[in-house]
């Protein structure tokens, strides 16, 4: 071939492009897990995180662990999303060494109950899903393999989370992860031709690919109440949670919502569904983790929209699939403080759930009476902090122990955060907010001091409140910044 150019100033000897001889083409399918754990080449130490959008369902953790514990690793950092009681195995992993420190947004079953007891040598991080994000981004957490749960991917590593037998709809949490890890492996029981439709996670952010028989069960993702309460304690609750929106001022066009998936959460959602029917509001978004009660709405015209970090349901994940209005959000753009503005930011007001609420409306969502791990923030104290008006909803009572507590178990959510707390026996509004506090007696609405309520929930109580534990730390609670908000301790002899 002649030269394209001659011997210029510059150029040297510059000749034609000649292209090299093509080779077979890439894939980045593997033949199985050991070879991806072998190419990820992990060593003792070693972090790897998991996500939970098949939440009680999760077969991946539990099978990516045994293979790490085979290979004899120890001393690694489990950093998950959240874990659940399908997680149990994880707990024989802690014993023999091969974990030996967790981080997670949320911790339940069997998992939670060992570590309350000291069975994990360093102290489990409790973090919130905003938290979690921003810790990833600053480098706090480096995640060394991230394993993601593919309902479907093609050998190329694009993955999709609303295809496929376990198709789990938004994949939000992973999305974080996969941006940061430095290998990331996608595992997926229907591997697809290349490209993967309604891609989640693109190629470039996956390394390796490979296709198990099964990662999970799709049945265990509504692993908690996903339809409303129907008892008439829940009603009264969720009518007075519903008064106290429309009272604030805030059931106005563009209203912005976001619930739990609790029944009473959802009766409260139910609720203020009516009254923008009978005001004929359109509301802007429902966010956060998203039910097929939360698609009904969208349906229904209550809402233009539905921004989803996580399906509770398949009927939500179905939603996702064939609806261009349900959007996907990341965990950082849900929650995150350190990304300039998250949904949670927009969100005009956000009715949660709490284990405990004491009289600085302090909230717990991570240990039970007793102190044995039951959860985590998760986007608790995020919405907490960035909804206009932050309702929690609760019973007076619980299993024969006050739920209006002169303080705490453990503090998740600042009650600087809290605005309202409704309960059977009427609300109380934190005392920074005496406008609102005004507002709701307008209303009509028994607005109570919250010593009140303590006093109730106290005779109402069939058991003492149990005084916090004095053990070694067992846990950290983090705050979304990173601050410290508490200390969960070890239940029973050292």
């Amino acid at each position: 071939m002649p030269d394209l150019l001659p011997d210029l100033p510059g150029y040297g000897a510059l000749r034609a492009f000649a292209p090299a001889a093509r080779g077979p083409r890439m894939t980045k399918l593997l033949r199985d897990l050991d070879a991806a754990i072998s190419a990820c080449d992990l060593r003792d130490g070693a972090t790897v995180s998991f996500h939970h959008h098949l939440r009680n369902g999760d077969d991946v953790l539990n099978m990516v662990m045994a293979a790490l514990s085979r290979r004899g690793l120890k001393d690694l950092h489990v950093a998950a999303s959240s874990i659940f009681p399908v997680h149990a195995p994880l707990v024989d992993h802690i014993r023999n060494g091969t974990v030996s420190r967790v981080s997670a947004a949320f911790i339940s079953g069997p998992v939670g109950e060992a570590i309350s007891t000291g069975v994990l040598p360093n102290p489990a991080v409790l973090m919130t899903h905003g938290g979690r994000a921003r810790a990833l981004d600053a480098g706090e957490i480096v995640i060394d393999a991230a394993f993601v749960a593919a309902p479907a991917a093609d050998e190329m590593g694009n993955v999709s989370g609303s295809t496929g037998p376990t198709a789990c709809g938004t994949m939000g949490y992973p999305m974080t992860d996969v941006a940061v890890a430095r290998r990331t492996v996608a595992i997926t029981d229907t591997l697809v031709p290349y490209p993967a439709p309604a891609i989640d996670i693109p190629q470039g952010q996956v390394d390796h690919v490979v296709q198990v028989p099964r990662i999970g069960d799709p049945g265990g993702i509504a692993s908690g109440t996903t339809r409303p309460a129907e008892d008439p304690v829940s009603l009264s609750i969720a009518d007075s949670a519903a008064r106290t929106i429309t009272a604030s001022g805030l059931l106005a066009e563009g209203f912005s919502f976001q619930t739990g998936a609790g029944g009473a959460s959802l009766a409260t959602a139910a609720a203020v569904g009516r009254q923008m029917a009978e005001l004929g509001v359109a509301g802007s978004f429902c966010s956060g983790g998203i039910t097929g009660f939360h698609v009904e709405m969208l349906r229904a015209g209550l809402f233009r929209g539905l921004m989803d970090v996580q399906c509770f349901d398949l009927d939500a994940v179905r939603s996702y699939r064939d609806d261009p209005r349900h959007q996907a959000m990341s965990a950082a753009t849900y929650a995150a403080s350190h990304i300039g503005g998250a949904v949670v930011d927009r969100v005009d007001a956000v009715v949660l759930g709490a284990a405990e609420v004491d009289l600085d409306f302090n909230v717990n969502v991570t240990t039970r009476a007793g102190g044995i791990l039951i959860g985590g923030s998760g986007g608790h104290a995020d919405t907490a902090a960035g909804a206009r008006l932050s309702i929690v909803t609760t019973r007076l009572t619980a299993a024969g122990f006050a739920k209006i507590v002169p303080q705490v178990g453990t503090l998740t959510t600042p009650g600087q955060t809290i605005d309202v707390v409704v309960t059977e026996a009427g609300l109380a509004v934190n005392p920074a907010r005496d406008e609102l506090a005004d507002r709701l007696r307008r209303a009509g609405l028994a607005v109570r001091p919250i010593e009140d309520l303590a006093r109730e929930a106290a005779a109402a109580a069939r058991q003492p409140v149990p005084p916090r534990v004095d053990g070694r730390v067992v846990a950290i609670s983090e705050y979304r910044d990173g601050s410290v908000t508490d200390l969960v301790r070890q239940i029973g002899p050292d």
